[in-house]
């Protein structure tokens, strides 16, 4: 009887044992099923329908993509260093620089994805030739754009910038020559750009191609003036510093370089959005 008893218990503790073992191998598949997805932060147009198509790309090494869309440019970087996400993709790279700075993020730059290039609107003005004497010219209050509108006027001839500014940190201020005499406003939401284009007909402003997009609006046929092809202002994938190293950060890098998502994205946009060559 003794030996039956004993018999039994050994039985008992090995079936215990294999139910640990299973147990354990659940755990495991269910912490490798949540590091295989990646949350993504992103401008709804086109940053978000980029990452869409990049979705099954990723999907064939066995990475699920949650996108989470954002319609302002401050929600998404607080988002991402609160863990709320694992990267965010909305931003270039002298804004992401810029909130760095004056927020203190522990950010990484996980590599540039794509080009915009910023336009400058107006509903009446169809021609640089009939800018009157003090046009109003309408800018979001993101100072990192500054520069960026500064040069496209520049270029335009309508100003000429202080000899020897560093043109991506231009403000208003550094403004040399303005013979038009444009009157600036710059303290208007990016997120309502659109918006003052239709009701102000008689200004310029300064739309970033995103709202444009998201207007149904292309950049190349309707901006009065557009930036050069050669922009500085490329869109980045942001990650906390350190993580732009994972494997599956590098994938999602990798996957929105890819020719699938190229192919998407010139069929799509044709031109007005641009894949960067990957680094």
């Amino acid at each position: 009887m003794k030996k039956i008893f004993g018999l039994a218990a050994t039985l008992l503790l090995v079936t215990a044992g294999l139910a640990a073992c299973g147990g354990g191998k659940d755990t495991a598949d269910s912490s490798a099923k949540e590091s295989s997805t990646l949350v993504v932060g992103a401008s709804p147009s086109p940053h978000a329908e980029i990452l869409e198509a990049a979705k099954p790309v990723l999907e064939k090494e066995g990475i699920t993509l949650e996108v989470k869309t954002f319609t302002d440019y401050v929600l998404p970087n607080k988002a991402l260093a609160e863990k709320e996400l694992d990267a965010n993709y909305f931003q270039h790279i002298p804004y992401f620089d810029k909130q760095v700075e004056e927020y203190g993020y522990d950010f990484a730059n996980a590599g540039a994805i794509h080009i915009e290039p910023m336009g400058i609107y107006s509903k009446n003005i169809k021609s640089v030739d009939d800018i009157k004497e003090g046009t109003q010219v309408i800018t979001s209050n993101s100072a990192s754009d500054w520069g960026r509108i500064l040069t496209i006027l520049e270029d335009a001839g309508l100003i000429k910038l202080k000899e020897g500014v560093e043109k991506t940190t231009a403000t208003f201020d550094d403004i040399a020559e303005n013979p038009k005499k444009l009157e600036f406003k710059h303290d208007i939401d990016p997120g309502v750009l659109v918006p003052t284009y239709e009701n102000e007909g008689d200004a310029l402003v300064a739309i970033n191609a995103n709202f444009i997009l998201s207007a149904g609006m292309i950049p190349e046929d309707d901006a009065l003036l557009l930036e050069a092809d050669n922009s500085p202002y490329a869109n980045i994938i942001a990650v906390r510093a350190g993580d732009e190293d994972k494997e599956n950060i590098k994938a999602l890098v990798k996957a929105l370089h890819s020719d699938e998502v190229k192919k998407f994205v010139d069929e799509k946009w044709s031109g007005a959005v641009k894949i960067v060559d990957a680094e």
